[in-house]
Parts: structure tokens; C-alpha cells; sequence
């Protein structure tokens, strides 16, 4: 089938880390997806605690690791992994973190204001391994052989979502999406540009409508919302993230299939749910596998 662009996901809970039975099968661990790319090196979509298995899968024998990640924003789930990713207490290794700045401060200072005493006890630049940051306004710029593309999402701060294409494939992320309130099919043109026509898109969908109901201000959206989305941008699949941390399997089993019934009717050619250890293969021209 010839080279593949492969997304594999390590982190696909929202809000928290919440490792228990109840949700063996899905993961508990925070927002974290790798994309590996024939010919260039890896692309992370946030830092969440996700990131450590991603570490464990990459050891530091060899060559050091190199790669870059997009950071949607500065919550605590999306950031909280990056003391952990073994690769980076190696010499030679190198991260590029791209990212949206908060209120006058740069993201490298925001960094090295959560991880530092007495929050954490060693500071960014005291890893062996070097963190690039690079502070961006939204727009599109070239990593190795693909095309990033960063517009703001409605969320509770600052908030990117991201598309990458390469060689005629795309994947879009929107981890954190406040749904509208009292218009619940408008999606922001924003995101409907990064999504559109995508072969993946990976969206929140952390709340039930009973749960927006009560929490419409918590920045996030419904499995519903999701397929709007979806819908309106014409998607390939859809993978339904960021889980609640109160969906353990059954319930998580339950929205995917509700998903899924509604998903034809909506022009969506798939719906699944994001899992830890999935990868989704993308092949030019041709649709999705999934390892």
C-alpha cells in the first residue's frame, strides 16, 4: 500500500488522568497523539500524561529524539506529560513546542512557571535534552514534509486547533471545543477550515447532552456537536476524544454506538472512539486502516 502517514494514540482522556478498570480499554491517560511521517520527524499533538507511554515506546539507545509539538493550549491535561517523556533526559535530544501565548506571557515562560519549585522539583532547562519554544499566532508554516495549519477554536482561553497534510492526506485536531449554547448546529468558520474535507478528524466529545446541559460553559461539546462538525466538514472519520473522566468503557461504548447510528444519516463515513495503542493508518488516494 505504499508509505502511510500513521497517528497513534498514547493520551485520549480529558480534564484529568484517571487510570482505573472502569476504563482499561479506552486509557486514562491525558491528551497526547504522535504522528509519524515518511521522511520527517514526529509530530505530537499536545503533552499530556499520554506522553510518558510515548517515551517508554521510544528509548534513548540510538539516534536522540527529535520531533515537534503542537500544543492546543495551556490547560493542565494538555501540558502536564512533558517532565515525564523519557527521551528528553537524554543528551542530543530535541523538542519544538509550538503553541499559543497567554496574556502577555511567553510560552516558555508559562512553562517554567508550572514546572519549577515548589511545583515540580526540577526546572525545564535542567532535562539534558533541549526544549525549543516558539510562541505562534495562527497561520500555517512547514514542518519537515508536512503542512501545519493553527486557527483559534472557542474554548476557555486561548485555543488552537491544528490540520496537517501531507501527500494528499489530512488530519485535523480539536481536542477542547466550546460548543454554542443557544445555536447548537453554528461551528466557527475557524474550525471548519481545518476540518474540511479531512481524511481524520480527532474532536472533543466529552459530554452527553444531559452533561452540557449542566456544564454548557466548560469549554467543551457533545458527541452530538462532534458529528455536526463532522457533518458540516464533510470528514472521512471521525474519532471521538478527549473523554470524560466519568465514561469509563460502558459508557464510552454506549455514545460511540449512539454516534454511529446517527453518523449516515449525517454523511459521516465513519465514527470510532479514540483508544490508547490505536494507530490509524493514512495512505495517498485511498482511505483509512487501523492497526
Amino acid at each position: 500500500m505504499g508509505e502511510s502517514l500513521d497517528v497513534t494514540f498514547y493520551g485520549v482522556r480529558g480534564s484529568t488522568p484517571c487510570p482505573c478498570d472502569e476504563n482499561r480499554r479506552y486509557g486514562g491517560n491525558t491528551s497526547c497523539v504522535v504522528l509519524d511521517v515518511p521522511g520527517g520527524e514526529p509530530i505530537l499533538f499536545d503533552l499530556g500524561t499520554g506522553l510518558r507511554f510515548y517515551g517508554v515506546a521510544e528509548p534513548c539507545a540510538g539516534t536522540p529524539f527529535r520531533g515537534t509539538a503542537l500544543v492546543s493550549h495551556l490547560h493542565w491535561d494538555h501540558i502536564q506529560g512533558l517532565p515525564f517523556f523519557a527521551p528528553l533526559h537524554c543528551d542530543g535530544a530535541r523538542l519544538d513546542v509550538f503553541g499559543p501565548a497567554e496574556d502577555g506571557s511567553s510560552l516558555e515562560a508559562s512553562f517554567e512557571t508550572f514546572m519549577n519549585p515548589p511545583y515540580f522539583p526540577i526546572c525545564v532547562r535542567d532535562l539534558a535534552g533541549e526544549i525549543a519554544f516558539h510562541d505562534m499566532d495562527e497561520g500555517s508554516f512547514v514542518v519537515g514534509p508536512v503542512q501545519v495549519t493553527a486557527r483559534p477554536v472557542p474554548h476557555v482561553g486561548l485555543t488552537y486547533g491544528y490540520r496537517v497534510d501531507w501527500n494528499g492526506v489530512s488530519v485535523a485536531y480539536v481536542s477542547d471545543h466550546q460548543q454554542p449554547v443557544d445555536e447548537p448546529r453554528r461551528v466557527a468558520d475557524p474550525v471548519l477550515e481545518l476540518a474540511n474535507g479531512v481524511d481524520l478528524l480527532i474532536h472533543d466529545a466529552q459530554f452527553t447532552s444531559e452533561e452540557f446541559a449542566e456544564r454548557s460553559d466548560w469549554g467543551h461539546c457533545t458527541v452530538d456537536y462532534a458529528l455536526e462538525v463532522a457533518h458540516q466538514a464533510a470528514v472521512g472519520e471521525l474519532v471521538l476524544f478527549h473523554h470524560d473522566p466519568a465514561h469509563g468503557d460502558d459508557t464510552v461504548d454506549r455514545l460511540l454506538a449512539e454516534a454511529r447510528e446517527r453518523c449516515a444519516d449525517l454523511d459521516v463515513a465513519d465514527v470510532s472512539a479514540a483508544t490508547e495503542g490505536r494507530t490509524i493508518s493514512l495512505h495517498k488516494s485511498e482511505h483509512l486502516s487501523t492497526a
